[in-house]
């Protein structure tokens, strides 16, 4: 298995070919795989590796030190604070872990098994209790809703240089200097992006007075700054954000207040997609609301009956095969029915 982020950006793709490579002779090996980008700065987000003792095979030879030897795996560090990463960076024997993993399946779960049990058993059961459903398989929820919630880093990586000898796997790291970019934080993505003269990033509807060094982000209306700096702003339909770009890994401490609160940001956006499409919520009041839905091509929403609201139907785009109680009617732009 190859194990990838969908948030990172990887401009060198032939270097990171031969990265994989050599993460695949590993792997057939039975080693446990990460990749390792070589850290220019102290950076709290990222998780850290200590290099051991580099790796030669048959297929690794000297021939490879042009993009750095695989290493065994000293030590794996999830997320240290800031003077630790500082010392880190010093040393030059540490790594930053990009989060791309590669491992037979049948390693994964023995590593697995020998490192969080409990995992593993809830996962198992969550499979075994599960069905197809059309052109895809649904796990268990109740099963999987049991699953304790944890990383790949804690659960295992950073158990393996304990256990894994006589587990009879080890666990390796490739070095990768492949253009690399984690954008799963905002001030990535800043700098990962084309900017102005006053080294904004805008997307949207933005205008700007007097503002540098800052990611401007706008997607449902006009957004408008007046003399900021290293700031990052960001509009959606349903919330708002505005951080210091030092302090965006602190975003989660919102996030934990919003879910502590009962409220839903963090789960859901005002689009809510489903099987068939999707709906979103445009306006609620006292005895009403009103959504626009979209209907997937062919698609259809379940029959239901409700006693307690009446709903009104218009059509502004496509054309609608409704059917109310016994009556099947098409419905076209423009075009309205309502059901009682």
């Amino acid at each position: 298995m190859l194990v990838m982020p969908a948030d990172h950006i990887i401009r060198d793709l032939e270097g990171f070919h031969t990265a994989v490579g050599q993460a695949a002779t590993l792997a057939e090996n039975n080693f446990l795989v990460t990749f390792g980008i070589t850290p220019d700065k102290p950076e709290t987000g990222y998780g850290y590796i200590r290099m051991g003792e580099p790796i030669k095979t048959a297929n690794l030879s000297a021939a490879d030190d042009s993009r750095g030897l695989p290493h065994l795996i000293d030590i794996f560090v999830e997320k240290p604070d800031q003077s630790t990463t500082e010392s880190y960076i010093a040393s030059g024997e540490y790594l930053w872990n990009s989060g791309m993993f590669m491992m037979k399946a049948s390693v994964w779960l023995d590593a697995l098994g020998n490192c969080r049990t409990d995992i593993l058993d809830t996962c198992r059961r969550s499979y075994e209790n599960g069905h197809n459903d059309t052109d895809f398989y649904r796990i268990d929820v109740e099963f999987f809703e049991q699953c304790p919630d944890d990383s790949i880093d804690y659960a295992v990586m950073e158990k393996l240089n304990r256990k894994e000898q006589q587990a009879g796997y080890q666990s390796a790291v490739v070095p990768i200097d492949i253009g690399w970019s984690d954008v799963g934080v905002w001030p990535s993505l800043w700098e990962t992006q084309l900017r102005d003269a006053q080294n904004n990033v805008i997307k949207g509807d933005v205008l700007v007075e007097n503002t540098r060094n800052s990611l401007l982000h706008a997607n449902s209306r006009l957004l408008a700054t007046v003399g900021i700096e290293d700031l990052i702003v960001v509009e959606t339909a349903d919330a708002v954000l505005v951080a210091h770009k030092s302090a965006a890994q602190d975003v989660k401490a919102i996030v934990n207040r919003i879910n502590s609160a009962g409220r839903n940001e963090h789960l859901v956006h005002r689009r809510v997609h489903r099987p068939w499409g999707s709906y979103e919520g445009i306006d609620i009041g006292e005895r009403y609301q009103v959504k626009r839905i979209t209907v997937n091509p062919g698609a259809s929403l379940s029959l239901q009956m409700h006693h307690h609201r009446a709903e009104h139907w218009i059509v502004v785009k496509g054309t609608a095969k409704v059917t109310r109680g016994d009556e099947v009617l098409l419905v076209s732009e423009n075009q309205s029915t309502y059901i009682p």
